[in-house]
């Protein structure tokens, strides 16, 4: 088996500087697959989405991008009508009164309807002033999300130890930040302090590039889709080396590329590469973890 420095250095050495300079470039963050009008609705729409991003796998064949390209179908319909009378018959469906008094069937109601209340008492029901009180900080308004809504608060105890992965608070941040080109109200001084976003696809990816490396019991239960239980200790490693695996990568390309100050992406950048990576194998990738959980 390689080693995981060696695999990591193999993986770093083959992304060409072209390659880093798509992963930096604004198309790295795919504005095809949602809704993107540069203006407050666009944060409603990340914040609609990211409320439900969790959980696809124990239903075949729906994934992230049906529930990204659904969430817009409906808002171009609704939003960018050429009919006037589109637009007035339901031009908040997305509102946050919308979100609170959503049933659990309508949006998986359980996370939707608290967060729509909460959008309500504290920010006047407008994502874009969740935005604002975060000040230009990524750290800041993923601080805020995680403090106001109770299913973002990704933790897990391990070994005593509080280990917090904050996976769908990071996204929704990082979806802002992309989504608005770094600029407006996804300008974020700090968003390299973010780290990837631990899920289940980028760690088959590491898996495969034998920079994440299972033992012999976990890769059977993993091959085998024996399901891990949420907060238990084999996923909470998985999710943490996972971050872990993703910075090392990241040393290594600004050992490579940032000293000839060229631009490095950041974490949030390359999860999505490698996210993509994932996406284009799915159909014959080895089987990733499986957990019941909302964190992801």
């Amino acid at each position: 088996m390689t080693s995981i420095l060696a695999a990591v250095t193999a993986f770093a050495d083959g992304i060409s500087r072209r390659d880093l300079d798509e992963l930096v470039s604004p198309r790295a963050f795919d504005i095809d697959l949602h809704y993107i009008d540069g203006g407050p609705k666009t944060v409603q729409y990340l914040l609609a989405v990211d409320t439900i991003n969790f959980c696809f796998w124990p239903q075949p064949g729906l994934e992230y991008e049906h529930l990204a390209r659904g969430f817009k179908a409906v808002l171009v319909l609704i939003w960018q009508s050429t009919e006037q009378e589109a637009l007035q018959r339901d031009a908040d469906v997305l509102s946050a009164e919308r979100l609170s008094c959503m049933t659990g069937e309508q949006l998986q109601g359980l996370l939707s309807r608290p967060v729509g209340s909460v959008l309500l008492e504290r920010y006047g029901g407008e994502a874009a002033q969740l935005i604002a009180a975060g000040g230009g900080s990524a750290v800041q308004l993923v601080d805020l999300v995680v403090d106001a809504f109770p299913g973002f608060r990704d933790c897990a105890m391990y070994r005593g130890r509080e280990i917090w992965l904050l996976k769908r608070a990071q996204i929704f941040v990082g979806d802002v930040w992309g989504a608005f080109q770094g600029k407006g109200l996804g300008a974020f001084h700090d968003i390299g302090a973010l780290t990837m976003f631990a899920d289940y696809r980028v760690p088959v990816v590491l898996r495969q590039l034998d920079i994440l490396q299972y033992s012999p019991e976990l890769a059977h239960k993993v091959d085998c889709r024996v399901e891990l239980p949420a907060g238990s200790e084999e996923e909470v490693e998985i999710r943490a080396c996972t971050v872990w695996a993703v910075e090392q990568i990241m040393i290594a390309l600004r050992e490579r590329h940032g000293r000839a100050g060229s631009p490095v992406p950041h974490s949030v950048q390359l999860d999505w590469y490698l996210w993509e990576q994932g996406e284009h194998q799915r159909e014959n990738a080895p089987p990733h973890h499986r957990t019941i959980t909302h964190f992801y």
